[in-house]
């Protein structure tokens, strides 16, 4: 395990599709103390490989060394660890959703607020570089006042049957639009339509308004032809495409400067050619997710998803699921 600039220590509660990922990345960063997981072998594996113990979760509420846990479980199991490791005197980060409804997203900010600990949600893409880049261009005024955007996130499979498309897929895109537009939606309706499982969405559309004005729009499906990870943003100076999927790193945040010409009477498109917008093509966005969390550990700043970040996706999510 790498020397630790950081002085929290973490036990990572889940080592399956996801919390393997966070595993490596803590424990490259120096800051993994433990793994836990109910698969007695799967536990036993990331321990030998990392060279930490492998303990219960009553173990690791109860050992002092331990000071932050992070929480990659099924998100109905978030609330349940997320109060019982706050109430252990544990700083946390919960991957997302924080929870699957607002009386247990509140109950853990409330609880981590009385007890003064770090609580921070996994919105991956907010620390993206290429997002990052994106969200400070549109701060500083580069596309003028936002009009619309939209994201698709959509692939073939992984198919879940614990929850669908919208809860499964779509958080990260809330999380980004709401950023973006830097306000909460005043209405959102969504739908959408299942065949694989019954009673499980596949695919699901969602049309938010925003009282400035703006709009956004997002569209997750894992019954998709391809991949394709894509967010538009339309302003009224200029236009913004973030392609994850692209594998050129030149052209996966461009600007695009186009221009309407209204001297004839009648709008014209003056179309612009792209530009690259610059960001850090190296550094990868869950390492940076998970530095950002012990950082905020070590100097007890409030995390940039943080809980009333969570909340207000969570409010807009249940608003799209109940529509």
């Amino acid at each position: 395990m790498a020397k630790s600039e950081y002085v929290a220590r973490v036990a990572v509660i889940g080592c399956g599709h996801w919390g393997k990922n966070l595993v490596r990345n803590f424990s490259e960063l120096g800051a993994l103390s433990a793994v836990v997981d109910p698969r007695a072998d799967v536990a036993a594996a990331f321990a030998q490989k990392y060279d930490v113990p492998a303990l219960r979760l009553d173990e690791v509420l109860a050992t002092d060394s331990i000071t932050a846990v992070v929480i990659a479980v099924p998100a109905e199991l978030h609330a349940k660890i997320a109060l019982e490791a706050i109430a252990a005197g544990k700083d946390v980060y919960v991957e997302k959703p924080v929870a699957l409804n607002l009386d247990d997203a509140n109950a853990i900010a409330q609880a981590a607020n009385k007890a003064g600990r770090v609580l921070m949600v996994g919105h991956l893409l907010q620390y993206h570089p290429a997002f990052e880049a994106l969200l400070a261009s549109v701060r500083k005024g580069d596309l003028g006042t936002l009009r619309y955007a939209y994201s698709n996130r959509v692939s073939t499979g992984i198919f879940r049957v614990e929850e669908n498309a919208l809860w499964s897929l779509a958080p990260h895109d809330f999380s980004l639009m709401l950023a973006l537009f830097d306000e909460e939606p005043d209405q959102v309706h969504g739908t959408g339509g299942g065949w694989v499982t019954p009673g499980i969405e596949d695919e699901y559309r969602v049309d938010m308004t925003f009282p400035s004005g703006g709009r956004a729009h997002v569209f997750a499906s894992w019954l998709h032809p391809f991949k394709e990870q894509r967010l538009v943003v339309v302003g009224e100076k200029a236009m913004a495409v973030f392609e994850d999927t692209n594998t050129d790193k030149e052209q996966k945040l461009l600007m695009y400067r186009h221009q309407i010409d209204r001297s004839t009477g009648r709008p014209v498109p003056v179309k612009a050619a792209p530009e690259p917008i610059p960001y850090d093509m190296e550094a990868e966005p869950l390492r940076q997710e998970c530095a950002h969390f012990l950082q905020c550990c070590d100097t007890r700043e409030d995390p940039r998803t943080n809980a009333a970040e969570a909340q207000a996706v969570l409010r807009a999510m249940i608003m799209a699921g109940q529509a």
